[in-house]
């Protein structure tokens, strides 16, 4: 049982540090060097790459979420208090909903929204009432990632906190 703690702590830092690549590199460096090239519907490629990776971290921060919190039980030690306790709980939830509502709801809607478009989204107006709501879909998932990556830097002080004592 010993060995728990550090496991979980590996697991979501592992996770963290991935969502983070890929918020502050993947994504950024997909829509920058494909659009640099001028390339016909830059976007709509580069928003490919991006949906593929956002979907292997979404889905990964939700396993990892699941698997934290199965076994948050375990891992509870004496020594952490009560609202340690309640604040790593909360955490992990908020991990678990945020990449599951992320891909599951956000992502897919987004999908469908794509998929009605027919045309690379390059192609649709600013103003176009699909294109308006799919880069609302858009600002929703960026928060739902973000606020996912949050909720794991707590629970990972909160962790090394708690495996420390």
């Amino acid at each position: 049982m010993t060995l728990i703690s550090p496991t979980r702590i590996v697991l979501l830092a592992i996770w963290f540090g991935a969502a983070l690549f890929f918020s502050a590199v993947v994504a950024p460096a997909a829509f920058g060097v494909l659009r640099s090239f001028a390339i016909p519907n830059a976007s709509e490629i580069a928003g490919a790459i991006v949906n593929r990776s956002l979907a292997v971290v979404n889905i990964s921060g939700f396993a990892v979420g699941l698997i934290l919190l199965l076994t948050l039980w375990f891992s509870r030690r004496a020594s952490t208090g009560r609202i340690s306790f309640l604040l790593e709980l909360l955490s992990l939830i908020v991990v678990t909903l945020g990449t599951a509502v992320g891909h599951w709801v956000i992502a897919a809607r987004m999908h469908a929204l794509r998929a009605a478009m027919v045309i690379p989204i390059d192609q649709i107006p600013a103003d176009d009432s699909r294109r308006l709501a799919f880069n609302s879909l858009h600002g929703y998932s960026v928060n739902a990632l973000g606020l996912a990556m949050i909720a794991a830097l707590v629970a990972l002080v909160l962790m090394a906190r708690g495996w420390r004592n």
